[in-house]
């Protein structure tokens, strides 16, 4: 078959190798147009782009499909399946139909558990115990589409979405791979979502990485846990933002007020609505991540007369 690949992230790079070793013909990677990151918001390639620039593979990035001139471009390809990893742009029906088998997505869910832009983060921070992956057929409702395959996960109690996500997308890309093959062999089956489980994963806000103080410490270990790489949790000192590296829940911690911080030789703790969390690594605003006790020492923390609170 001709395979036409959508996808932008580092997560689709998986897949996209898969299809590229695979018996079927890549005919090219549509993926987001170029964008600016980082610090210095340079402009940058995305990840599957820079793949394709180097292994030849033709790149396209439009900023939308719905005109007319983006679906003759589509048509161009001449693909008889699309296969969808974190692509990042709507896919109008129009588009949607181009395809002799249409368009199948990889999504990091069990669905119809947590549709939407960010399964793995809320799954973490709902402290789920299994998620997995599912292939289904892209259609215009948000990942309603029937199901062709799924494999299973265990959510282990120190992941962070980071460690699950890249777990995720190498067991994904297999799964796409067997239900590209199966589609291409005429004996491929999807089966209709069920009507009841059904979750939904809006995009993590920085909002949600704010961490909450007043929570429990097991919700204030998950979310940071959650949104570990990114967007990467913060909270306030000093009025100015202070991001934080995975925390562990200490029950043998001193008692602490929520957010109020206690430094020790060893460690640093800090209250939350139970139990204390012990810190890891944090980055003040301006500066390089850490260890907790190498900036407790930096600011001497423990050594003034300050009640150190974080908020």
């Amino acid at each position: 078959m001709r395979i036409l690949f959508a996808g932008t992230p580092e997560p689709a790079l998986a897949t996209l190798r898969a299809v590229a070793d695979s018996e079927h013909d890549l005919v090219g990677v549509l993926t987001r147009p170029d964008a600016r990151k980082g610090r210095g918001r340079k402009v940058s390639r995305s990840e599957t782009a820079a793949w394709a620039d180097e292994h030849g593979v033709e790149v396209w990035t439009p900023a939308t499909l719905k005109t007319e001139e983006s679906l003759e471009r589509l048509r161009s390809f001449d693909a008889d399946l699309v296969v969808v990893v974190a692509y990042g742009n709507l896919v109008p029906p129009a588009a949607l139909a181009i395809p002799r088998h249409g368009w199948i997505n990889l999504h990091f869910s069990l669905l119809p558990a947590w549709r939407g832009a960010a399964p793995v983060q809320r799954a973490v921070m709902a402290g789920d115990e299994i998620t997995g992956a599912s292939v289904f057929q892209l259609e215009a409702g948000l990942d309603t589409g029937p199901v062709y395959g799924m494999s299973t996960e265990q959510i282990r109690p120190r992941d962070t979405s980071g460690d699950l996500l890249a777990r995720l997308a190498d067991s994904g890309a297999k799964l796409t791979a067997d239900v590209v093959d199966a589609i291409a062999e005429g004996r491929a089956s999807a089966t209709p979502q069920p009507g009841d489980g059904v979750s939904l994963a809006p995009k993590i806000t920085a909002e949600d990485a704010r961490v909450r103080w007043t929570d429990p410490a097991f919700a204030v270990d998950r979310r940071v846990r959650a949104v570990t790489p990114a967007p990467g949790a913060w909270t306030t000192w000093r009025g100015e933002r202070f991001r934080l590296g995975p925390v562990t829940v200490d029950r043998e911690g001193p008692s602490l007020a929520p957010g109020e911080v206690a430094v020790g030789k060893k460690a640093v703790h800090v209250g939350t609505a139970t139990d204390p969390v012990r810190l890891g690594t944090v980055q003040p605003a301006g500066k390089k991540a850490m260890d907790a006790t190498a900036w407790s020492r930096g600011v001497q923390a423990g050594a003034n007369s300050e009640r150190v609170i974080f908020e």
